[in-house]
């Protein structure tokens, strides 16, 4: 089952991943056949939306949720996403073990296989662990898509040209 808020979501993608991130979708969405659906919870993200989540648990209420000042995010240029399985429609589950369509694999990791699949690269792999983050930079850092946007190297919608 396609989660609507998802697609809606994966518009929002840098266009050089739309379609790459709506093929990983569908086979995300053929992988899990039993109680949970995938969620994509955030891809891009504006400035803005950054700069509050980075102040969460610094100069806002609230744990910390971000390492990253604006700029400093692959979401900010969207070429990242963050996920969650939603159990039966209604429950968020951040567990990379269960298996709630009872195949022996992890619902979690069967996700991670197939962006692996596709080149893109996990959160959980990371020394910093962000089980939930994935991304794809082609081969850019965060501060050479951040001189790219200020150089107002973008498109008509304000993505950067790469």
């Amino acid at each position: 089952m396609k989660d609507q808020r998802t697609l809606e979501r994966i518009k929002l993608m840098h266009p050089k991943l739309i379609k790459e991130v709506e093929e990983i979708y569908d086979e995300i969405c053929e992988a899990l056949t039993g109680r949970a659906i995938c969620r994509f919870t955030s891809t891009l993200r504006t400035f803005a939306e950054q700069d509050a989540l980075f102040a969460k648990g610094r100069t806002a209420p609230g744990g910390r949720v971000t390492n990253a000042k604006a700029g400093m995010s692959m979401h900010n240029y969207g070429l990242a996403l963050d996920i969650v399985l939603i159990r039966d429609g209604k429950d968020a589950i951040w567990d990379v073990k269960v298996d709630l369509d009872g195949d022996g694999k992890s619902d979690w990791m069967e996700i991670v296989t197939i962006f692996k699949e596709h080149g893109w690269e996990w959160g959980g792999d990371w020394k910093f662990y962000d089980a939930p983050h994935f991304q794809k930079t082609f081969g850019y850092s965060v501060r050479q898509l951040l001189a790219l946007r200020n150089a107002k190297k973008v498109d008509a919608n304000g993505y950067v040209l790469i």
